[in-house]
């Protein structure tokens, strides 16, 4: 079924087209979150809320070839102002319980700096694998979307010859890689 048909059939409400949509992209949404250090809950609530944007917006999609990246930059959004109110309510509840509290002496906690760095890092990544073209871009989500994969179902998921796949993947990682160094030379 192509995305202008079953976005159509999921508009006249088949569940059939509703099912195929959720499973075809549901992997893609949760690649897109792991990105923002979420708690499982708060991830799948920023899953759940992707699909309640596309429920709200179906009738609104241009390009129904495009949906894929739609649904993966809602999800990124979604994601966002999840870990953005959850530093804001952990800041709160930091500044209301100023006093330090004996049951909780000897915690390690981590460094901001260090949560900090981590989460630039995953935006740096995720923005540079968004720029690349075919089949990079799709290489690296069906990657990150379906980690325990083998060789021979993400190349047949990529529509490639398993033999293909290694040679492909090291082409794509080298491109990153270059990509990546030249975003750290530029100030």
């Amino acid at each position: 079924m192509s995305d202008q048909h079953g976005i159509s059939a999921a508009l006249a409400g088949d569940q059939a087209a509703w099912d195929m949509l959720v499973g075809r992209f549901s992997g893609l949404l949760w690649s897109a979150v792991r990105a923002y250090d979420l708690s499982a809950a708060d991830a799948a609530d920023a899953v759940q809320g992707t699909w309640l944007r596309l429920v709200e917006s179906l009738h609104t999609i241009r390009d129904p070839d495009r949906i894929g990246s739609w649904l993966f930059t809602t999800a990124k959004r979604e994601a966002s102002l999840l870990s953005r109110r959850n530093r804001g309510e952990r800041l709160m509840a930091d500044t209301e319980h100023a006093h330090p509290d004996p049951a909780r002496a000897g915690q390690v906690h981590p460094d901001p700096a260090v949560t900090v760095l981590t989460a630039d890092e995953g935006r740096r990544l995720w923005r540079a694998v968004e720029e690349m073209h075919e089949p990079c871009r799709s290489l690296f989500l069906l990657m990150a979307a379906a980690p325990d994969a083998g060789v021979h179902q993400l190349a047949g998921r990529l529509g490639m010859p398993s033999g293909s796949y290694g040679p492909t993947r090291g082409r794509c990682l080298n491109r990153l890689r270059t990509m990546l160094t030249a975003q750290e030379a530029t100030p």
